[in-house]
Formats: structure tokens, C-alpha cells, sequence
């Protein structure tokens, strides 16, 4: 056997490890995925989960059997850490994740890749942020927020307004639905109001420009309607803003914004109008 062939080889031998070590975690991940879903939902967490998310008793039965599978996987993988005191419960991990668990029903269940580490506040908590004023000077401010969502890898949320968000139902805020939207949103990137995985990518930037439009207008006259003006800041944030109206006032937006409705249907895969 010549050199040259030897190499090659080699080369090959190579190739098919680096191969295997590419596939066999992937493999690895799906096994142990499932074996979390095979074992028992913790009757500990179905109390909660009657107590705590009343938007769960809504869903159909198959619905809530896929999402308690998700949230064994969810909670299993996910870090949750409590910030200024709070020491984390199973009540803050089951409450979190019933309600982040939604945005994955019948879609291919990523479980929010990029995402590590969700980080628990008592209630809502300060950042302080560098911004440009518009003239060039950067200056220092100051902002109180209930969650945010990072592109590194990181939820963060107040505990009290996830209680709050799960406790009402039909009101059309929820903090864990609002970030981890953005989470969908920042798979590809930074947050930009078009998710991965979308369904007819023209259709759904020109009914989404529409309607954030539509929103800015009402906005500016300061028109009440049915969406939070919080929405009409940027793309990304109506996207959340809408996730949020679409999960927990799924009549209410299919009767004033018919297409925006379908768009979120076509990519959420549930029909939430018709629980």
C-alpha cells in the first residue's frame, strides 16, 4: 500500500469519527429526551399546574399531554437560577415552564436551543443600559423591567408577574410568553419580528407590516385597542407582544386582525380560538 493511499485512508478514517462525533450527541440528546417523557408527570406538578395555570384547563387532551412532556424535557435541561435572595422552588420551574412550553405545542421541539440559564427576580428588577441619545453622546439610563430575553443564552424574569401572567388568564400579558417568544425570534440572530421555521416568508412580512403598522398609528393618537402600544416600538417586540394576545385572546385577535391570526396559527401549529 503506497503512501498516497495510505493517507487517504487515513483521511477517510478520520472524516467518519469526526462524523460520529457530530451525530452521536445529537443522538444521545433525542434517547434521553425520550426517556424523560416516558416517566410518570410528578403529581406534585399537576397540583400546581390546577392551582397556578388556569390556562392549561382550556387546552384539549392530547394538548396537555404533549406539554407536560415537554416540560419534564424543559425542566430537566434548562438551569434556573434565583437573583437578589430569591431561592428557586419547584413551584417558580413548573409555573415557568407550563407557560413557556406553549410556544413549542406540534412544532419541532427545539426547547429553545440557544437558551441555559433562566434567572428569577422576586419581582421586577432594574438594568442599566448605554444609549446613544441621537446626537452622538452615549448616556447612562435606567430601566424597570419585568423579563427580558438575551441572545447569549439567558430569560430573565420577575417571579411575581410570571405569577401574576399565569394567575389571569384572558388578559393578553404574560411575561414567560412575551420573552420566550424572543427566544424563538433571536434562533437566527437578534430578534427581529420573523421567526425561523415560518410558513410563506413574503405573506407573513407583509400582513406583519400591516398590522405593526396599523398598531404605530393607533400608538401615536394614542387609540385604545386591543394590542399593548408596548408592541409598536420595533418589529421584534410586536411579535412578542402578539404571541402574547394570541395564546391567551385568541378570539378577540382573530376577530380584529383575521390574517395576522392565521400567520400565528400557520407557525405556533394550534388553533387557540378553538378551545
Amino acid at each position: 500500500m503506497d503512501t498516497a493511499t495510505t493517507t487517504l485512508i487515513a483521511l477517510c478514517l478520520l472524516a467518519l469519527i469526526c462524523a460520529g462525533g457530530l451525530v452521536l450527541p445529537a443522538w444521545w440528546v433525542l434517547r434521553r429526551r425520550r426517556r424523560l417523557q416516558r416517566q410518570a408527570f410528578p403529581a406534585s406538578w399537576r397540583k400546581i399546574l390546577r392551582r397556578r395555570v388556569p390556562l392549561l384547563r382550556r387546552l384539549p387532551a392530547d394538548l396537555q399531554l404533549q406539554l407536560k412532556k415537554h416540560m419534564q424535557v424543559f425542566i430537566a435541561e434548562k438551569a434556573f437560577i434565583g437573583c437578589a435572595g430569591l431561592q428557586v422552588t419547584e413551584e417558580m420551574r413548573v409555573v415557568v415552564a407550563a407557560q413557556a412550553c406553549l410556544l413549542l405545542l406540534n412544532r419541532p421541539a427545539g426547547y429553545f436551543p440557544k437558551l441555559r440559564q433562566i434567572l428569577l427576580y422576586p419581582g421586577a428588577f432594574a438594568v442599566e443600559r448605554t444609549q446613544d441619545d441621537g446626537s452622538g453622546v452615549l448616556q447612562e439610563q435606567r430601566r424597570v423591567l419585568l423579563g427580558e430575553s438575551w441572545s447569549q443564552g439567558q430569560v430573565i424574569l420577575s417571579w411575581q408577574d410570571c405569577l401574576d401572567g399565569a394567575a389571569v388568564a384572558d388578559d393578553g400579558s404574560n411575561v414567560v410568553i412575551h420573552e420566550f417568544a424572543h427566544q424563538l425570534d433571536q434562533e437566527d440572530g437578534h430578534a427581529n419580528g420573523a421567526p425561523q421555521r415560518r410558513q410563506h416568508p413574503q405573506r407573513w412580512s407583509q400582513v406583519f407590516r400591516a398590522a405593526f403598522a396599523r398598531l404605530r398609528r393607533e400608538a401615536h393618537v394614542g387609540e385604545p385597542g386591543l394590542l399593548n402600544h408596548y408592541g409598536a416600538q420595533d418589529p421584534a417586540e410586536f411579535f412578542a407582544v402578539v404571541s402574547e394576545v394570541f395564546f391567551e385572546q385568541p378570539v378577540q385577535l382573530a376577530q380584529d386582525y383575521p390574517e395576522l391570526y392565521r400567520e400565528l396559527g400557520a407557525y405556533y401549529r394550534v388553533d387557540p380560538a378553538g378551545w
